[in-house]
């Protein structure tokens, strides 16, 4: 298996500033020294997590998460340690090399990153024929422009596509490129018999006669399809009369886990420009073309809570405007409580009028002058939930109005935050006519009857306590922490430590306590690399996140040795009181006859207090 070099690993973080890195997926802020956002590990409605680019690490002080550009990588694209390393060196134009000349084989490659690939080289295929002279392009682009009145401008902005009805084309160009048979099989693109033997033949297209409209994820990688139905598609396809056919969940594509044209509308969102969501991926490419640069597509209309959690990251308004029929409106309820539970303030457009409203129409007629009229006539979440469940002048009874209460209510729980759902009462009262009080008395009812269904015996409720929880891999000031963040921010103090600090004291079944021990034997030994070339001393993920934790945070170290003296007293008394509280008792249980006993225990308590008592001394260079 190729091994990269150390030397490459350093110039990777030296060359690459980590605010490039973690900006592609959580929006950071200026604040003061540091860049502050959303946690991507966690769900948060106020920015915990701090970039520090001048130190190149990461820290959320919500959720504890901490590392480099390498860790940030590999957790949020779910890599390993190489994968992370050949992305950054992909992705910031960085060669990587390898020990002794050799690159990764063809064994060594990412799953990941060859179904990856495989989606580029096929959207670029498709493209191609999309723009070829061949009669599939020709058709296709007929009907880009004319049915759908889209420029070839946006197609190509887009890289928009059309399978050939072809069975062996695209699984000809694709074999020529060697991909690894799993990657075939794992990518969605084709149907593959479990027990056949893989060969080009063998590879039926899962789209035929289709226009294809490329699936990015957040970070822009084509990950997915979306096929449209047109008069060249296969009457043999499996999926025939479905007008829309979307790839299957691969390992890089989760249908409820990104929006269509997220990579894009992220950069353009603001306080004041919030998120537009529409319902499908020809709308969000309309509101694109007029100039509406921030309207993103689920797939379909099946928004989940992930991707919320998603757009919270980058802004906490949305815009929601699907189409004004019956599933269009069902789709942005169910936004709703979703849209609550992650903190986002949800305004809904175009679900009050009689008349239909279609989005992609709407803004082909009128442009984006449309999408400011629409918000003078907006609803928020309140709003819309009533006139949902109570459709304006429609005369209703004492209990139909608490069936409509009780809907509402039972959204606003949704909320976390007690101040939001206070104010959410008393908008639904005012929008439902009643007392504020009343439905005030009425939610608080519900609550409760939600903490009675949700209790469990205490047995089923509390948490297991984990054996040998590791006090210091969190971060807790143990000695061994404190000790630990002393070598790293005053590496001078690392050689006198070592020659003070017996190895008996430290406890090893933390990561502190074993990272400690390891470092001290390399200053010891005079091989101690410097602070910023760790990597070959840290061999665990949670020994790398501590280490990013500590070196993220500076301490203050008025007087260093002190500190030092301190640590190594914490130290020394934890690992000689336990054995002075034995003599105690075993000299409190010792009969009278036993004096030799108790004169050989009396001896090692003097020399315990004695050790006790000694000072410290560390001898510091300069």
């Amino acid at each position: 298996m190729a091994v990269i070099k150390p030397t490459c690993i350093r110039d990777l973080k030296l060359r690459v500033n980590i605010a490039d890195v973690v900006s592609r997926t959580v929006a950071l802020k200026k604040a003061g020294a540091r860049l502050k956002g959303l946690c991507p590990f966690h769900n948060e409605k106020t920015p915990s997590f701090n970039v520090d680019a001048d130190k190149g690490f990461y820290k959320c002080f919500g959720c504890g998460k901490a590392g480099d550009i390498i860790s940030f990588v590999r957790e949020t694209e779910q890599l390993s340690f190489s994968e992370a390393i050949e992305t950054l060196g992909q992705r910031f134009g960085i060669v990587i090399e390898y020990e002794e000349g050799s690159g990764p084989t063809k064994e060594d490659r990412s799953l990941r990153q060859e179904i990856y690939d495989l989606h580029e080289q096929t959207a670029d295929y498709y493209h191609e024929l999309f723009k070829g002279t061949q009669p599939a392009g020709e058709y296709i682009r007929n009907y880009w422009v004319e049915k759908r009145k889209f420029p070839l401008e946006l197609a190509d902005e887009f890289k928009i596509g059309v399978a050939p009805a072809d069975e062996s084309a695209l699984a000809m160009r694709l074999w020529k490129r060697k991909y690894s048979e799993e990657a075939f099989r794992q990518s969605g693109l084709f149907f593959v018999r479990d027990n056949s033997v893989m060969t080009p033949g063998a590879l039926r297209p899962r789209f035929r006669g289709r226009l294809m409209i490329p699936i990015r994820d957040h970070q822009g990688r084509v990950v997915a399809f979306t096929a449209r139905q047109t008069d060249l598609t296969v009457k043999e396809d499996p999926s025939y009369e479905a007008k829309y056919v979307n790839s299957p969940e691969t390992p890089i594509f989760v249908k409820g886990q990104l929006l269509f044209n997220l990579d894009r509308a992220r950069a353009a969102v603001s306080d004041d420009k919030p998120f537009l969501m529409v319902e499908g991926q020809l709308d969000a490419m309309r509101c694109w073309q007029v100039g509406i640069k921030t309207a993103v597509a689920p797939q379909g209309t099946a928004i989940t809570e992930g991707q919320l959690a998603l757009l919270r990251r980058y802004n906490p308004k949305i815009d929601c405007f699907f189409d004004s029929d019956s599933a269009g409106q069902k789709a942005a309820l169910r936004l709703l409580p979703m849209a609550l539970r992650t903190g986002m303030e949800v305004r809904y457009l175009g679900l009050t009028g009689s008349a239909k409203i279609d989005p992609d129409l709407l803004f082909l007629e009128k442009g984006a002058s449309a999408y400011e009229d629409l918000k003078k006539d907006s609803l928020s979440g309140m709003a819309f939930a009533c006139h949902a469940n109570l459709p304006e002048g429609q005369q209703v009874s004492a209990e139909e109005k608490s069936r409509v209460a009780q809907a509402v209510l039972e959204i606003i729980a949704a909320a976390e935050s007690e101040v939001s759902r206070s104010a959410f009462v008393a908008e639904a009262a005012g929008l439902l006519k009643i007392s504020t009080d009343a439905l005030q008395r009425d939610f608080d009812r519900l609550l409760k009857r939600g903490e009675r269904q949700a209790r469990r015996p205490a047995s089923l409720t509390t948490p297991a306590v984990t054996p040998n929880a590791a006090p210091g891999s969190d971060g807790s000031k143990t000695p061994e922490v404190e000790l630990l963040s002393l070598c790293l921010h005053k590496e001078a103090m690392g050689k006198p430590i070592s020659s003070a600090l017996p190895s008996a004291w430290i406890d090893t079944t933390h990561i502190a306590g074993v990272l400690l021990n390891r470092f001290l034997a390399e200053f010891e030994q005079d091989n101690w690399p410097g602070r910023d070339h760790l990597d070959s001393l840290l061999e665990t993920p949670e020994e790398k996140a501590l280490i990013a934790s500590l070196l993220f945070d500076t301490p203050l170290l008025d007087n260093p040795v002190k500190i030092a003296q301190e640590g190594l007293k914490r130290l020394r008394a934890r690992s000689i009181e336990p054995r002075l509280r034995q003599i105690e008792l075993a000299l409190a249980s010792t009969p009278d006859e036993s004096k030799d006993d108790a004169i050989s225990l009396l001896k090692e308590s003097f020399e315990l207090h004695r050790e006790l008592r000694k000072n410290i001394v560390l001898e510091v260079a300069g």
